[in-house]
């Protein structure tokens, strides 16, 4: 499909998503809330929704390839519901009644937008011209970095960055003044509080590892739901170093709900990482993918 074989875009994720909910009329959609310069942030659902797993994309702007990856397992869902088959050895329609599916593929459209020379942040920022910054562009149109923008240990990663000299709105690591500045970062919490939420995954690129503790409140299972989801995937069950140890969204939810939450690091290589990559992530993903579900 065409939309698979380009970078995505804000628009071309909508149209996606009125592509899918025509062609499977079981799939439904709902906005979540909007990004800073008025996007829509759209969520999909399947199956049972009194009880979800959580998968979020499109964290970081450069890191595009984790929404078409979550757009390949939406499909791959939707198709073995539609034939009445398996997918990976599992059986959908019966999983997805006992616990539903709650996707957010695009979190950061507008900083997706920046990134690609498709739209500006709010504001300038001085040192570094605005083409210069699109290529290291992660952040959202603030020039804040929403993985840093969770409340949990937010001063920790705050003093962090301002030992490596982040003081200030920019493309990248600036985690914001304040927990949940942001619009985005806040209709990821009100999400997550408004539904049943028993396992959330965060996709981000790169370098093929597994997150899935933070703080006391980790529950015993996430070791061992981590461990099945490297010896499927080949990844490695991991903790983040340095800026990453803090105030990024698993932090939070496993902080705030004391249930099972990863940050999944997809491919290897340097951000944005080639739509050449995208068929062997998935194939290298699928069958822990599909794990996801039942988890």
């Amino acid at each position: 499909m065409e939309f698979y074989r380009t970078p995505p875009t804000a628009g071309t994720v909508q149209q996606m998503i009125r592509t899918l909910k025509k062609r499977y009329p079981f799939l439904h959609s709902f906005t979540a809330g909007k990004s800073v310069q008025g996007r829509k942030l759209t969520a999909l659902t399947l199956g049972n929704l009194h009880d979800v797993n959580l998968m979020v994309g499109g964290v970081h702007a450069q890191e595009w390839i984790t929404t078409l990856l979550l757009f390949r397992l939406i499909e791959a869902l939707c198709k073995a519901i539609e034939k009445e088959r398996l997918f990976c050895q599992i059986n959908v329609s019966q999983t997805l009644l006992r616990r539903g599916l709650l996707v957010l593929p695009l979190l950061n459209p507008d900083g997706m937008e920046i990134a690609m020379g498709r739209a500006e942040p709010v504001r300038e920022y001085r040192g570094e011209p605005l083409e210069q910054c699109r290529r290291r562009w992660n952040a959202n149109a603030h020039g804040v970095d929403l993985n840093h923008n969770f409340d949990a240990g937010f001063a920790l990663c705050r003093a962090a960055e301002r030992r490596a000299g982040i003081c200030s709105p920019g493309p990248r690591q600036f985690g914001g003044l304040y927990p949940e500045s942001e619009p985005e970062t806040r209709a990821l919490v009100h999400l997550c509080r408004g539904f049943s939420v028993h396992s959330a995954y965060a996709f981000h690129a790169q370098g093929e590892e597994i997150y899935y503790r933070y703080g006391t409140n980790t529950p015993e299972i996430s070791y061992y739901m981590a461990q099945l989801l490297a010896h499927l995937s080949g990844y490695r069950a991991a903790d983040p170093t340095g800026l990453a140890s803090h105030a990024g969204f698993k932090d939070w939810f496993l902080e705030a709900f004391g249930r099972p939450a990863f940050t999944i690091e997809v491919g290897r290589g340097e951000n944005p990482l080639p739509l050449e990559d995208l068929d062997g992530i998935w194939d290298g993903l699928k069958e822990a993918l599909a794990t996801m579900t039942l988890l």
